[in-house]
């Protein structure tokens, strides 16, 4: 008995001293996940500049947080091309893709896509567009021989697909001999930016970037005009590794597909511009894949070229 008292006592503090301990608000138990699996990367591709990117989705990564009881910590990725192919190196489990690089870590590194944003207009997918300035009065290829030519990045639809899928349509068989200059911004934002400032005369973004930028900067809508755009294409979708517990996959599910029913998540998706979550599945990027090999782009080996 003079044993067992002490014992009860160094068990007692050790106790205290773990109730101690900071915890996160606790999910229900059919949500709660493995304590071995607390913490979880997410990858952010660069539509806009990185800083305004992390602000943007750090709420909705707090609220998941919140209620699976885990820590799902945000990585904004400097470079489109990284997404893919230092998914490992970065140690990410899932990400916000875009349609491109879902369409790729769908089919090549075996991810599943859970959910996308859906707006208020019921669309839960975007187009990519090519511009210029109203005053460049640029209409035809022969309009853009020699001008300056704004790219996003290799890994993405709208910022290079898209503009590709144009100058095939308009007879430019080699963008790199026909423009005097062409580069890439690395994000959809500089990318519109360069063109309205004039540091280049065409450029290619997607959609719902353009016009999320106009509600606060109206000289996109009236100093810039469209020359062509693209088929609709999935919104970047939340997709994450097969093998991570199937509690949290589940948990991610339900989670984006009701917080548009209670007030802490409208709020939340109001700051996004989005109305609700939508299922989303590998079905849903065919088009991606139908549209790539319509320009001559073979997805299944494609390899992202450094810019």
């Amino acid at each position: 008995m003079a044993l067992l008292c002490p014992l009860i006592l160094v068990c007692s503090c050790l106790a205290l001293l773990w109730g101690c301990e900071p915890q996160r608000t606790p999910a229900s138990p059919a949500q709660k996940v493995d304590t071995q699996f607390q913490t979880y990367r997410i990858g952010l591709v660069p539509e806009i500049n990185l800083f305004a990117q992390k602000k943007r989705y750090q709420p909705l990564l707090d609220y998941l947080s919140r209620h699976l009881g885990v820590t799902l910590q945000g990585v904004v990725l400097p470079n489109y091309g990284r997404i893919i192919d230092d998914f490992t190196q970065l140690n990410l489990d899932g990400a916000f893709f875009g349609s491109l690089t879902g369409a790729l870590a769908i089919n090549s590194l075996q991810f599943e896509p859970l959910a996308r944003p859906q707006y208020t207009n019921g669309e839960s997918s975007y187009y990519g567009m090519v511009f210029t300035k109203r005053s460049n009065q640029i209409r035809t290829a022969q309009d853009m021989y020699k001008k300056r030519m704004v790219f996003v990045h290799t890994a993405t639809t709208a910022g290079y697909l898209l503009p590709l899928s144009y100058f095939k349509e308009i007879g430019i068989k080699d963008y790199r001999n026909w423009f005097g200059e062409s580069y890439f911004s690395g994000t959809h934002e500089d990318a519109i930016y360069d063109v309205l400032n004039g540091l280049a005369d065409v450029g290619a973004a997607k959609s719902t970037v353009f016009y999320r930028l106009a509600d606060s900067d109206k000289r996109l809508i009236e100093e810039l005009e469209i020359l062509s755009t693209s088929p609709h294409v999935p919104e970047n979708a939340l997709a994450v590794l097969k093998d991570i517990p199937d509690v949290l996959k589940q948990g991610l599910m339900e989670k984006l597909l009701t917080m548009h029913l209670n007030a802490e998540g409208r709020e939340i998706l109001a700051g996004l511009k989005i109305d609700r979550f939508v299922n989303t599945t590998a079905a849903d990027y065919q088009t991606v894949f139908d549209y790539a090999k319509s320009i001559g782009f073979d997805l299944s080996n494609y390899q992202f070229q450094s810019n």
